[in-house]
């Protein structure tokens, strides 16, 4: 009799671990299957995303293209850079693309201001700034606000820069 109580107990005990090496398997293969769908799907999903995003912009860029507005040309800046190691100089010619002539007309009388503006900006970047795609997007939407600030009424919608040279002496 006491043998059979030890045989139960044995297969209730070993049931027991069989059921507990059994949860522990699906609560590690839950978590592995959570971290594949994790770095799988849902991080494919995200660069998707990111390409559409710069899809979109593309398209837009185009569409501003197509949308071409009443250019206005600043001119040409040659500029010293802030850079320590070496003397390097910016050489940059700026066209605005305005809503009107009005707007046209109101940056032809405002000129020395809006030079001076994009100038002392100039002077504030070093060529390493302005080596990367990120960094001229930059200073184009610096230069946008600038302008726009010292315009009664805004009106600059887009920066082209048409000749974009970095110089070491």
């Amino acid at each position: 009799m006491a043998e059979e109580a030890n045989e139960q107990q044995e297969k209730k005990g070993g049931k027991k671990k069989l059921i507990i090496i059994l949860v522990v398997l699906l609560v590690v293969l839950g978590a592995a299957g959570g971290a594949a769908y994790k770095f799988l799907v849902l991080d494919k999903k995200k660069e998707a995303k990111e390409k559409e995003k710069k899809a979109e912009k593309v398209v837009d860029e185009i569409k501003n293209v197509e949308d071409i507005g009443v250019q206005f040309d600043v001119g040409t800046f040659i500029v010293n850079l802030q850079d320590k190691d070496a003397d390097r100089y910016l050489k940059i010619t700026i066209v605005l693309d305005v809503q009107d002539d009005k707007i046209k007309a109101e940056l032809e009388k405002r000129l020395p201001q809006v030079k001076d503006a994009i100038t002392t900006l100039l002077f504030t970047k070093s060529s390493k700034e302005l080596r990367t795609a990120e960094g001229i997007e930059e200073l184009k939407e610096e230069i946008l606000k600038r302008v726009n600030a010292i315009l009664p009424i805004g009106g600059v919608k887009n920066v082209y820069f048409t000749d974009f040279v970095i110089q070491t002496a």
